[in-house]
């Protein structure tokens, strides 16, 4: 969904970012979170990218122990003061730190993996580095849950993504200095690393995707 570059224009002023979001998506996001929540129980949980708690705080209200990492301080602040006000902080440990560093993570030691508009703002690199430690932190038959920005598919609705993106990657690009890049062949990169896609939902545009990947028994 092209709106989700404004992300990066939202996260420069944290306390608006949720409020903005919900506008810029028309509540979908919302919605997308909801639905991932089907996949946690009282599981133990890493949130990559957690933001102000949007992913961390759903899935510690269902009883599971949650550890949400970001690199934005900001951001990790109001996720911890959400978690006070829910009293939740029991269920819930927040870190400063990068998708880069979940390598100090013990193998097969999380039930479930989320990633809410994270993947879109890694390098390919990163984004497959990412997948193969997810792919080893995961327990057996455990989950990988993504959100976020892709590529479509068709020449049709990648132009079409494209004309509705394109502004927006500019006001972007000028407030902040950075952008998002939808991530091209994401089931694909899932798959390459060794998870099975357990569902795939997309928007009309197909430039937004819910992804659920699961770890194999073996």
């Amino acid at each position: 969904m092209a709106s989700y570059v404004l992300m990066r224009i939202l996260e420069s002023s944290p306390k608006r970012y949720d409020r903005g979001i919900r506008i810029l998506t028309f509540g979908k996001l919302d919605l997308a979170y909801d639905r991932m929540m089907s996949y946690v129980e009282e599981d133990k949980v890493l949130d990559l990218g957690c933001g102000t708690g949007a992913l961390s705080l759903r899935a510690a209200k269902k009883g599971a122990k949650v550890k949400g990492i970001d690199v934005n301080s900001q951001m990790l602040e109001i996720a911890k003061k959400r978690g006070v006000e829910t009293n939740l902080t029991q269920n819930l440990e927040l870190c400063e730190m990068g998708v880069a560093e979940i390598a100090k993570e013990k193998s097969e030691s999380y039930d479930v993996v989320m990633a809410g508009l994270c993947f879109s703002e890694l390098t390919k690199d990163e984004l497959i580095y990412a997948l193969k430690e997810v792919k080893r932190i995961l327990k057996p038959e455990g989950f990988l849950l993504v959100v976020d920005e892709v590529v479509p598919k068709t020449i049709l609705k990648r132009a079409l993504s494209y004309l509705i993106r394109f502004p927006l990657v500019i006001i972007t690009y000028f407030i902040t200095q950075s952008i998002t890049t939808p991530i091209e062949g994401l089931p694909e990169l899932v798959k390459e690393e060794g998870l099975l896609i357990e569902s795939i939902r997309l928007n009309k545009i197909e430039n937004f995707i819910e992804l659920v990947g699961k770890k194999s028994k073996e």
